[in-house]
């Protein structure tokens, strides 16, 4: 397979959201399986997207009390910690949820939990195939304030497309 993605400014958020939409459609078109589909995601987003830092995902597991937890799974960016207690930090808050959360400033977050002290801000969208929780993806930014609302409906539809095309989930 051969790929090349496109540059993206961002300047009109909604068109560029809808164009990397349609480059995740294809780039995932007819791969079903869930590790090749989120490392092919992690990538794609971690270079169209200007001003982050790190991207990717954390799937749903059992840790060794029994208990469930999120479990880092592939991503660009620095090393990222293994293993989140559902309903702590950011991405276990958005998991327990199951809503999207967007944080301005990581430092005004209760109980943020900071795997790479450059990041700044961030946004992670639950993953949910029907009512059950797959897992969330997870952007960070080293700038304050790098997601809007825009970034959250744009980044909604590529977890949506992501879980799609994943149908070994």
């Amino acid at each position: 397979m051969e790929f090349t993605s496109k540059r993206y400014d961002f300047r009109d958020k909604d068109a560029d959201y809808a164009s990397l939409a349609e480059e995740l459609n294809g780039l995932l078109a007819g791969e079903p399986d869930l590790i090749a589909n989120a490392a092919n995601t992690a990538a794609l987003l971690f270079d169209a997207l200007p001003g982050v830092n790190w991207a990717g995902f954390y799937f749903i597991g059992k840790g060794a009390n029994g208990e469930s937890e999120l479990i880092v799974g592939p991503f660009q960016g620095k090393p990222a910690c293994v293993r989140i207690p559902l309903g702590k930090g950011v991405c276990g808050t958005s998991a327990a949820t199951r809503k999207t959360i967007v944080v301005l400033d990581v430092h005004e977050f209760p109980g943020h939990i900071a795997c790479d002290a450059a990041s700044q801000s961030e946004i992670v969208v639950p993953l949910l195939k029907g009512d059950t929780l797959l897992g969330v993806l997870d952007i960070d930014s080293p700038s304050v304030a790098r997601f809007d609302d825009a970034d959250r409906r744009g980044i909604e539809r590529l977890a949506a497309i992501f879980v799609a095309a994943s149908r070994g989930l």
